[in-house]
């Protein structure tokens, strides 16, 4: 039973001085300020400490292997997606994080598969960057956060590189990040706890009502953290449709319930009762292992929740721990 890991985040272990290399401030510097350690810092606030997991190849191969993981997804840490800096600056970096990333997977080819990072902001670079990294690169697909600012995932300037990757067969993974409401969630983490599942259920709805889905049949897109918020409030989301389609019906004119089979998710839910949900909504061949690894909201031993569900047939535990992320990477066969 091959055990694949979709949702995990690498960094390289040091990269250029960027506020140097564009001329302003606002990145990410790694600050390695202990054996093994480092720090995550903008503009001299501590964002996150990391350890060597977080950069090292042997070091996550030793753990996959007491943990049982076969394959590592490898996506770059959502603080690196930059949207908000000049698309040309973003280009350069996302260029920088995808060929590390294509460097460690030509190295370790049967542990790990990678996902590139494109410069959201600007759509014919993100195009160009996806274009790269499918072609030149051979990801299957890339990674982008749940909105771009203000604009979510329904705004028209995004959509051009999801055209480009339904016609590439492309996989997109959607990771939260930049979460809404901060002003008003300063104390308890609550911005992780509260915030990230709530921008992944907008974006699930934005690419829905926005039409994104109905317009792109072929596109196949994932959530993280198990589509957020969207399993525990569809009834309601799919209530509202029907309730006041004059305000939820404007940009396509089917419910949400016709796009439960075109969504795939991550099982990285925490509690058996949240994860039975996510298989009564969506199906086992739709949701996949995703631990977020390296980081403290993941799942420390993947897979131990899938595990834990003693009704799951070895057909579905097949699908859930492996089966659903090599289909939706288009992997089944490199893999099998």
């Amino acid at each position: 039973m091959l055990t694949v890991d979709l949702h995990t985040h690498i960094l390289p272990e040091s990269w250029p001085d960027l506020a140097s290399r564009y001329g302003y401030g606002g990145w990410a510097v790694l600050e390695h300020h202990a054996p093994c350690r480092a720090r995550l810092v903008v503009d001299g606030t501590v964002f996150r400490e990391v350890a060597e997991n977080c950069w090292s190849p042997p070091v996550r191969i030793a753990e996959c292997d007491r943990h049982g993981v076969a394959l590592q997804v490898l996506s770059t840490v959502p603080i690196m997606f930059s949207y908000w800096a000049k698309p040309a600056d973003a280009h350069d970096l996302s260029r920088l994080l995808n060929d590390h990333i294509a460097g460690i997977v030509a190295r370790h080819p049967s542990r790990f598969v990678g996902l590139g990072t494109v410069p959201l902001q600007d759509a014919d670079l993100a195009v160009r960057e996806l274009e790269r990294c499918v072609g030149e690169l051979g990801f299957p697909g890339i990674q982008i956060g749940t909105h771009v600012g203000e604009k979510n995932l329904d705004d028209p300037s995004i959509f051009p590189l999801f055209q480009a990757a339904e016609a590439l067969g492309a996989a997109v993974f959607v990771h939260p990040w930049d979460m809404l409401g901060r002003e008003r969630m300063r104390r308890y983490w609550l911005p992780w706890l509260v915030g990230m599942p709530t921008e992944s259920c907008l974006a699930i709805c934005a690419m829905i009502f926005g039409g994104v889905l109905e317009r792109l049949p072929r596109l196949r897109v994932a959530f993280a953290h198990g589509g957020g918020s969207f399993p525990g409030t569809f009834g309601r989301i799919e209530h509202g449709f029907h309730a006041r389609p004059d305000l939820v019906a404007i940009d396509n004119p089917l419910p949400p319930s016709a796009y439960l089979r075109r969504i795939y998710v991550d099982g990285l839910v925490h509690h058996p009762d949240a994860l039975r949900q996510l298989l009564r909504l969506f199906g086992a061949d739709r949701v996949a292992l995703g631990s977020d690894y390296p980081f403290p909201l993941g799942e420390p031993v993947p897979g131990t929740l899938i595990r834990s569900l003693p009704e799951l047939t070895f057909d579905q535990q097949v699908r859930l721990l492996g089966g659903t992320a090599l289909e939706f990477l288009n992997r089944s066969q490199e893999f099998a």
